[in-house]
This record gives C-alpha cells, sequence and structure tokens, in this order.
C-alpha cells in the first residue's frame, strides 16, 4: 500500500514537472503569398532555436478567410496571439476592439524607426507594425518584348497595340499588350485620382459620383473595346498566367509579385504606371503595408510577453533584411534603407519612386463599404448594363447606403422586452420539462453503465460545442444590434432585422434565385445520378472501376473544383468555349459576364460535384430490388423502358427521396460554389442566392444580426420545406 502511495506521488511530480516543462505555444496567423511564407518559416525556426520555451504555430489563410476566421474567434474569446494582415483590416478589427493599440505595450521611440507607412494610425493609435512598405501597383512589364516602359497613356495605348497579335493566324489573339485584374476596383483605382479626384474624402465619405470617376470608367472600357490591349475577362490568376508564360507585354500588378516572376525566369521591369495625357497627372496605387497585430485576448501574461516577443523579432532588422534578400520587399525600418541590398536594387529603387506618387492606403472601416459599391456598379457597366454616369452615381448612392448600415447602431423597441419574456419562458419551460432527463444523465455517471456514459461524454460536449450551441446563440443575435459598431457589447433589441429582411424585396428576389438554383441542381444530380448507376448495374463492365471513376468530382475538394471550372469558363481562354469555336463553331460564350451565363456556370459546376452522391444512393437502391422481378418482365415481354418505369423506379423512390431532401437542403446552403465559380457574386451581385448574400452581409460588411435573421429565415424555409417533404412520403408509403 504504501509503496503504492509512493508510486502514484511520484507518477504525479513527473506530470506537474512535464507540464511545466512543456513549452508555450504562440499562434500566427497570416495570408502571405508561398515565396514570403518560406522566409517567414526559416525566421520562425530561428526564433524558436533562440527562444527554447516558445514554439510557434504558423497558419496560412486567404485574406478573406483571415478576416473571417479571426473576427469569429475573437468574438468567442481566443483566437492566435499575432495575425497578420493587410493595413486596412485595422479600421474594423480596431472598431471591434479584437486588436490591442500598441502603444500600450510598445515605448513611443520603438515606433520611430519604421517608415510611418508601416506603422498606420487609426484613432490616434498604431494597431500594426509592418516588416516592409509598399504594397502597391505598378506597371511590369517584359524586357524581351519592351525595351522602355510608356511614359503616358498615349503611349500605353500605341505599345499595347503593338504588342496585341494574332500570332498563328487563327483569328484569335495570341498575346495581348496589357492585362491586370481590371474588374477589381483595387486594380483600377490609381487611374481615378489622375483623372482629378480622390475616391473618398480626408473625412472618409465616399467620393464617386464625380467627373473623374467615370472618365476612369470611359478609359477602361476604351482599353478593353475601342483599342482591344486587354482581354475582354482578366481575373488575377489569368493575367498573372499570361505575363509569366510571355503572352503578355505589360502587367499592372504589386511588388508582392516579384517573387514569382523571378521564380518563373523572367526577366522583368517595373515603372510608374504610365501618366494620363489628358490631364498629365500620374495614376496614385494605393501604399500601404501589411503587418502584424496582437490580440486583445490572451490567455495568459506569459503567452502576451511571448507574442510581444515574437513581434519585435519578426519586425527586427534582421528580419527584414531576409525577406529584403530573398524576396526584394522595402523594408520598414528607416536604418535599412542605405544598406547595399536595397541601394543595388534597381527594383527596390524604382519601386521607392512610384511611392512617392502613392495614396496612403485608408484604414477606416468604411472603405470596405466604398470597395463593394465600386465593385457592384463597375462590374454592370463592363456587362455594359450601366453607362458611366449611371455606374459613378450609383455606386455613390450605393456607398452611402452600405455605409449607413455598417454604422448603424439599432435601439430597443416595443418588442425586445416581449422577445427577452419568451426567452426566459422557454428556457425555464425547457428546464422544468428536462428536469428528469437532467437528472437521470448525471445519475448515470454514478450507476452500473458509467463507464458507457464516461464514454459518451466527448461526444455529447462535441456536439452542444459544433451544434447546439451555436445554433441558440445565433437566433439570440438575430434579434440583436450586433455589428461593427456593437461587436463587443451587443444586446437584444427586437424583431428589428426580421422586419428588415422580410421588408426588402431584394430577399424575395433572392429567394426565388434560390428555389430556382436548388431545384435544378438537384433534378439534374438525381436525373444523372440514377441514369449512370442503372448504366453501371446493367450495362457497363467493370463495374468497380466506373464507379471509382465517377466519383471523383464528389472526393475532390469543392474549392480546388470551384476554381477549376471558373478557369473552365474564361471566355478567351478557357476549355469550354475552345470547344465551342472549334467543334460546333459557336460564337464564344460571356460565362463570367453576364448574369444569366455566370448563374448558368455555378449551376454546372454544382451538378458535376454532386451526381456522383445520388449515383452511388442509387446504386445501393438497385442492388436491393430482387432479380427475379426483371425476369418476369422479361417473360412478359416488358422493353427497357417499361421495366425501369414500373419496376426500377418505383423501388427505387423509398430511397432517392431522402437522398434527393438532403441533397436539397445541402445545395440550398452551398455557399462555396456561387462564391468562388462567380467570385462573390460577379458580376454586380447578381448571382447571389440567400446563403452567399447572409455571407457577404456578415463578413464584408459586418451586419451580423442581420445576417444572422436572415439565416434563421433560412432554417425555418428548409425545415418547413423538409417536414412537409417527409409527411408527404410517409402517406404515400403508408396508402
Amino acid at each position: 500500500m504504501k509503496f503504492g502511495k509512493f508510486a502514484f506521488l511520484c507518477l504525479l511530480f513527473l506530470c506537474s514537472f512535464a507540464e511545466a516543462a512543456k513549452p508555450l505555444r504562440v499562434q500566427l496567423w497570416h495570408q502571405m503569398i508561398y515565396g514570403h511564407r518560406v522566409v517567414l518559416s526559416d525566421a520562425l525556426r530561428e526564433f524558436e532555436k533562440e527562444n527554447p520555451g516558445i514554439v510557434v504555430q504558423e497558419t496560412y489563410r486567404e485574406t478573406e478567410e483571415l478576416r473571417s476566421s479571426y473576427q469569429a474567434a475573437a468574438m468567442g474569446g481566443s483566437g492566435p496571439e499575432l495575425v497578420f494582415g493587410p493595413s486596412d483590416q485595422i479600421g474594423p478589427f480596431a472598431t471591434m476592439n479584437i486588436i490591442r493599440p500598441l502603444d500600450e505595450v510598445l515605448e513611443p521611440d520603438y515606433f520611430k524607426q519604421f517608415d510611418p507607412l508601416a506603422i498606420p494610425v487609426y484613432r490616434d493609435k498604431h494597431y500594426m507594425i509592418g516588416g516592409a512598405v509598399g504594397n502597391h501597383l505598378m506597371l511590369i512589364y517584359n524586357k524581351k518584348l519592351i525595351s522602355k516602359p510608356p511614359q503616358n497613356s498615349d503611349e500605353l495605348i500605341a505599345i499595347g497595340k503593338e504588342h496585341t497579335k494574332d500570332l498563328n493566324g487563327d483569328g484569335k489573339i495570341d498575346r495581348y499588350g496589357l492585362v491586370f485584374n481590371y474588374t477589381e476596383p483595387f486594380f483600377f483605382a490609381p487611374f481615378i485620382p489622375a483623372f482629378g479626384e480622390a475616391f473618398m474624402t480626408d473625412d472618409a465619405k465616399p467620393n464617386l459620383n464625380t467627373p473623374a470617376l467615370r472618365k476612369t470608367f470611359e478609359f477602361i472600357l476604351q482599353l478593353r473595346d475601342k483599342y482591344k490591349i486587354i482581354p475582354k475577362e482578366c481575373d488575377y490568376e489569368t493575367a498573372n498566367a499570361l505575363f509569366k508564360q510571355g503572352k503578355a507585354a505589360m502587367l499592372i500588378n504589386g511588388d508582392w509579385s516579384w517573387g514569382d516572376y523571378k521564380d518563373a525566369g523572367m526577366d522583368f521591369g517595373i515603372a510608374r504606371i504610365p501618366m494620363i495625357s489628358e490631364t498629365k497627372k500620374w495614376p496614385s496605387p494605393l501604399v500601404g503595408t501589411a503587418g502584424y497585430s496582437l490580440n486583445v485576448n490572451m490567455q495568459t501574461p506569459e503567452h502576451e510577453e511571448a507574442a510581444l516577443k515574437l513581434l519585435r523579432y519578426l519586425t527586427s532588422e534582421r528580419v527584414q533584411l531576409m525577406f529584403m534578400e530573398r524576396v526584394g520587399v522595402l523594408p520598414s525600418n528607416l536604418s535599412l534603407r542605405d544598406n547595399p541590398v536595397v541601394k543595388n536594387n534597381p527594383l527596390l529603387e524604382v519601386s521607392s519612386e512610384i511611392m512617392e506618387v502613392g495614396t496612403p492606403m485608408p484604414v477606416v472601416p468604411e472603405i470596405r463599404g466604398v470597395w463593394d459599391s465600386l465593385r457592384i456598379q463597375y462590374q454592370k457597366l463592363l456587362a455594359n448594363s450601366l453607362t458611366p454616369d449611371q455606374a459613378a452615381e450609383g455606386a455613390q448612392k450605393l456607398a452611402e447606403a452600405q455605409i449607413t448600415d455598417m454604422n448603424e447602431i439599432l435601439q430597443p423597441d416595443a418588442s425586445a422586452f416581449v422577445i427577452k419574456a419568451i426567452i426566459v419562458i422557454l428556457v425555464l419551460a425547457l428546464a422544468w420539462m428536462s428536469r428528469k432527463s437532467f437528472v437521470g444523465f448525471f445519475q448515470g455517471f454514478k450507476g452500473p453503465q458509467r463507464f458507457v456514459y464516461y464514454m459518451m461524454l466527448p461526444a455529447f460536449v462535441g456536439i452542444f460545442a459544433v451544434i447546439i450551441y451555436p445554433f441558440f446563440y445565433n437566433i439570440a443575435i438575430s434579434f440583436s444590434n450586433f455589428s461593427l459598431r456593437t461587436f463587443q457589447d451587443w444586446s437584444i433589441v427586437g424583431l428589428q432585422h426580421y422586419v428588415s429582411a422580410l421588408s426588402d424585396p431584394k430577399f424575395y428576389s433572392l429567394f426565388l434565385k434560390t428555389i430556382i438554383w436548388t431545384v435544378v441542381n438537384v433534378f439534374f444530380h438525381v436525373t444523372i445520378g440514377v441514369f449512370l448507376a442503372v448504366i453501371i448495374n446493367q450495362v457497363m463492365p467493370a463495374k468497380g472501376f466506373w464507379r471509382t471513376l465517377f466519383i471523383i468530382p464528389w472526393a475532390v475538394p469543392q474549392y480546388i473544383t470551384a476554381l477549376t471550372w471558373r478557369g473552365m469558363f474564361n471566355q478567351e481562354y478557357g476549355p469550354i468555349n475552345q470547344f465551342l469555336q472549334q467543334f460546333l463553331h459557336l460564337s464564344p460564350v460571356q460565362w463570367l459576364s453576364q448574369p444569366f451565363t455566370a448563374f448558368t456556370a455555378c449551376i454546372i459546376t454544382n451538378v458535376w460535384l454532386g451526381f456522383p452522391f445520388m449515383m452511388i444512393v442509387a446504386l445501393g437502391g438497385l442492388q436491393s430490388i430482387p432479380h427475379s422481378l426483371y425476369e418476369a418482365a422479361y417473360l412478359d415481354k416488358a422493353n427497357a423502358w417499361q421495366r425501369f418505369r414500373h419496376i426500377t423506379l418505383p423501388l427505387l423512390m423509398p430511397v432517392m427521396v431522402p437522398a434527393a431532401l438532403l441533397g436539397s437542403i445541402w445545395t440550398f446552403n452551398n455557399l462555396n460554389i456561387v462564391w468562388l465559380v462567380s467570385n462573390a457574386g460577379e458580376p454586380g451581385d447578381q448571382t447571389h442566392i440567400l446563403v452567399s448574400y447572409v455571407y457577404k452581409a456578415a463578413f464584408n460588411l459586418y451586419r451580423y444580426g442581420y445576417a444572422a435573421a436572415v439565416s434563421v429565415l433560412i432554417f425555418l424555409i428548409l425545415a418547413v420545406w423538409s417536414l412537409g417533404s417527409l409527411v408527404g412520403q410517409y402517406r404515400k408509403e403508408t396508402k
């Protein structure tokens, strides 16, 4: 007995020692591109060697995913100790109070060593430190094609026309003079001040209904339609690929892309975006930084100390020198500007000159509303559904409306008290009705089946944490004023969001579009799935091979499939249009530039993803049908259609109806395909369904309470639809 106690004490001591010796884990979330990620990983490994008690866990996320994930984590009181991202995230994060002012933990003299662009100020405080400055657009040109870059827009057009060529004589342009992601506002924003006015005022108000914006719109349209030196459709990846393949002479892109072109072995140069000949003014690219911010939520003072030490290290001269030498960024530390690596780097020298005509990136939250409104109206303009005057006027009105909604703080109305009373009554009633179940559940941990209860406990906790709690929390915030300005102190305000949603005509148009989306998709999922299942089950040899082949679309991650199909739908370079032209002799379809065709492209992609599930379900159902029924039908001389109609289809219905119902729910809520294939609702927010509209309201415009209310309405719609379908099927089966 004494030995047992001694062994137990030794084990306890060893466990406490192991816990004490466990290294401190610090999380860093970032959105660096691949080349920068490699340098970051090397720098972090060096940091860990010098600080053996600290382990840094780095996590890469896409920019928008980083924003939404960090907001969700910080809202729950967790998240990474350090977050790295572009400077325009400072305003929203600081307003939500989910990043800490660095002035509270760093001495004032510490900031003096950095370029002011690397330490943006919001509300008179510093919330970020960048390891580099720039992050700005410029003209990048292929030196094998162009020896001297254009100095003004007239030269840009002339050189662009010279290098826009059909090289093989097949009637299609094989090389463009200029490519860039001109469908996104960030990439055409530099031209707006070059035509006379900034797109935002000094007091963070939109300034879009101006002659400058109209002329910018006209200029981009002329490059595409009159001079034809840019592709008819061009997103970021398309422009990047064309330039690297030598199919574009010039490109407008940022300093973050240099490493990619160096790795591709390109001989390229950089220059200012050419001056506008009409106004004699230079385009002014937005200049800023991407940097590190501290989370307000720290597990312990030790975590805060470690995170601060890591922040100092990552912004130190030593690490900045690593990035400068390996990926060619301009360091934010002013003392490094005289370093020979900077002085002898022609790219950095020209980049510094480009920054002189740049405009500091706005960090206020309102910039999101401006970008979004510009994007919507501009893409309608590109689709020829608006004139430049209409687009500029619409962008101003939409920006003002979105900024108003974004900053709105609702006050409780009469329904707020009723909602609170109903919630209290429901909680008390549920607790009273479930009292015996709760007592029995907790008593089970002491009964003869306690081992089973303990094994069930992790699953119960997981279901509660992942399903039950978020569900009721979402219902609660749907009655609240939870938004950008009330992120940390929201309150119940009543039914205002539900009234707003149900009185908005856009809700009903989106609902109708979502129904069309769901019905069309599920129809083809089931039809194609059953057809392939019947063919494989009755006709095809090597059934295992065909089952494996046809299930591949379902097995590949949706993210990869969606982006692949988006590339396939490109008007000029996509395989789909190439097939239509070469084999069917049809004109190319503007798949992603027109609302109907863009929505059709989303449906085609989702049909490709969804039919394998229905095929597998149908195959299982077919194998349960007795073969004797088909033998009897053969004897009765029934043809193939009669056998399918009177035997296969009726006996498959009990299997396929629940599968179709499940598929309807999945399709109704399928955000990924619409968001990725249409690039967040292109063109002009006209391909949204309800769930993508909710996502945008929550994570782009910070209207969390409104988004929660619409999501509850979606849940009620699906619940009623599901129950109605199940009841109808039950009645058919009981007859």
